[in-house]
């Protein structure tokens, strides 16, 4: 059985290695992506995608433009509604987002649908059998459950990829870079009533890869066996800078859609979540003191990963999408 997918990513380089996940995945259909922002803006995210998924020999899979800025940073709340990329995310994915490599131009444009109406469309037309995988900002998926409520019980879940609970944050000691980008969009997400599964912090940081994995992808010889393996060289030398002694890169994106395919890779504790908005330990994501005690749990936070497990399907699926075969071949798509 194949499970459709859409990916709302900023496409730096763990986005653009869940990309090479999900097409390299037997069992996914990657129906569509949306652009956030975050490692990158909207317009240098959907132009990576675009041509990332050029290179790996997928054309036809459409990229639409997500929401560009954070629900803090919309004119109607006092801000002046422009997002900048963080001297961080500049630093550990590049400037172009992909690790400083040079990739060809894609040849085609992203759509010029709403990124908040295709997904709704979406689900109303493939409902449970589609799951919604963001990977950066939650402002995309936020807006289309404000917009349409229903999607939360239409679609398969969402498998997110943010937050920490059982470790520090990344931007600070309590907060992840994705929650961080727009508080208020996560934690909208969390007490929409929706099922989230959260892939955060507490399992991403367990699953390494190394030169040894990079390696055999440059070995294949082939164009997008080299764009991976020098991509995610970049980013194991910026782990190097800002995790010493880690001896690899974390694979916070591919796990999430990993999950999204196989829930059973990691271990879960049902909780309803919140996140912090004021003082200082905003973007903290924690338990809803007001919701602990209700019956229903809307979130499975990710607290154990079957590292080996992952991590040879996470070399496999991505090994073959270097070689220049991939498993998926039919992509299916709604509007546009």
């Amino acid at each position: 059985m194949t499970r459709k997918l859409i990916l709302d990513l900023d496409t730096g380089i763990d986005d653009t290695l869940a990309i090479a996940y999900a097409l390299g995945s037997p069992d996914a259909e990657l129906i569509g992506i949306t652009g956030t922002y975050g490692n990158v803006t909207v317009a240098q995210g959907v132009r990576n995608a675009l041509a990332v998924t050029e290179l790996f020999g997928h054309p036809e899979i459409k990229v639409y433009r997500g929401v560009d800025h954070p629900i803090a940073a919309d004119k109607a709340n006092g801000g002046d509604g422009t997002f900048t990329v963080s001297r961080g995310s500049a630093f550990i994915h590049g400037a172009n987002g992909i690790g400083e490599v040079g990739i060809p131009d894609p040849t085609r444009e992203g759509e010029t649908e709403s990124s908040i109406d295709y997904i709704i469309d979406a689900a109303e037309t493939y409902g449970k059998d589609l799951t919604l995988v963001p990977t950066g900002a939650m402002t995309t998926i936020a807006a289309v459950l404000e917009r349409e409520p229903r999607v939360k019980d239409m679609v398969g879940g969402i498998v997110m990829m943010g937050g920490a609970l059982t470790v520090p944050g990344n931007v600070n000691a309590w907060t992840e870079a994705n929650i961080a980008q727009d508080p208020e969009a996560a934690d909208r997400i969390f007490r929409s009533g929706a099922h989230v599964t959260m892939i955060g912090l507490d399992v991403t940081m367990q699953t390494l890869l190394t030169k040894r994995e990079t390696a055999r992808w440059r070995e294949t010889g082939t164009p997008a066996g080299r764009f991976l393996a020098d991509m995610t060289d970049y980013y194991i030398g910026a782990y190097a800078v800002t995790a010493p002694g880690m001896g690899g890169c974390g694979l916070h994106d591919p796990l999430a859609v990993a999950v999204a395919l196989d829930p059973t890779l990691v271990t879960t504790l049902p909780i309803n979540l919140k996140v912090d908005l004021d003082g200082p330990t905003r973007g903290r994501t924690i338990g809803d003191y007001d919701r602990l005690n209700t019956a229903e749990k809307t979130v499975d936070a990710a607290v154990g990963v079957d590292v080996p497990r992952f991590l040879d399907e996470f070399t496999t699926r991505v090994g073959a999408v270097a070689a220049g075969g991939c498993s998926y071949v039919f992509v299916n798509s709604v509007g546009g």
